[in-house]
């Protein structure tokens, strides 16, 4: 978006064209024939990030004059049930407390990113990049429709743990091109210790949100791959943990 006009009811759009969605790409070609574009998605994420920071308060100002708004529900994003429901279960697989004193400490860390609070799109997933086929990437973030400010290492838990498609946005290398972008706006990514509270905390959090999928799973027939996808999603989060 260029300009808007809300009262003539009018917008003016940059025409993304001719860019198309990374998840195509890397569902055709695969995630090494596209690494020049994996590491423009993990940068563009990261200036986002490092642009943002230190802007919230104009945001919801200007966000509170469209509508209703909840910063704390943004900060928290897609795990902002978790808050409420507190530690998924499973059946038949004990909680002990020092796992739900952890995913406490996690959620706490979500909750209060502090100098990590950056606008994120809200869905930081392979299909809302898009891309130049061939050439410069170029890549540029679409869909904002669930957009607010957030802790940011939820930008970049794709990059360690995959998503919807069984998709990631590449590995530690991109992780680290990220965390560089970030940094030129959010010095304390620099802090091992402190970026990396934010990123398993994130990880995790996500992983263990992707666990309300199990029962549309255990309807499916023995063998599906989306089974063993989510498996790996946890035991990937878990490695980052």
């Amino acid at each position: 978006m260029l300009a808007v006009d809300l009262a003539e009811g009018r917008l003016v759009l940059e025409d993304l064209a001719p860019r198309t969605a990374l998840d195509g790409l890397l569902r055709r070609h695969g995630a090494a024939a596209h690494a020049d574009r994996l590491t423009a998605a993990a940068r563009a994420r990261g200036e986002l990030g490092a642009l943002t920071a230190g802007h919230a308060e104009a945001y919801y100002r200007r966000r509170a004059a469209l509508g209703p708004v909840d910063p704390a529900a943004d900060r928290l994003g897609r795990v902002a049930r978790q808050r409420e429901s507190g530690m998924p279960s499973l059946p038949g697989v004990p909680v002990p407390g020092g796992v739900e004193r952890e995913f406490g400490a996690a959620l706490a860390e979500l909750a209060e990113p502090g100098p990590f609070l950056v606008l994120s799109n809200g869905d930081a997933e392979a299909n809302n990049v898009l891309v130049h086929a061939a050439g410069p990437a170029d890549a540029r973030l679409i869909d904002f429709e669930f957009a607010g400010f957030t802790h940011a290492p939820h930008d970049a838990v794709p990059l360690h743990v995959p998503g919807p498609g069984w998709l990631s946005l590449g590995g530690p290398a991109e992780g680290e091109v990220y965390r560089r972008a970030l940094a030129a706006g959010v010095p304390q990514a620099e802090d091992d210790g402190r970026y990396g509270r934010g990123l398993a905390a994130a990880c995790v959090s996500y992983a263990l949100a992707r666990l309300t999928r199990l029962a549309v799973l255990d309807g499916r027939p023995a063998g599906d791959d989306s089974r063993a996808q989510l498996v790996a999603t946890l035991e990937a989060a878990a490695r980052t943990a």
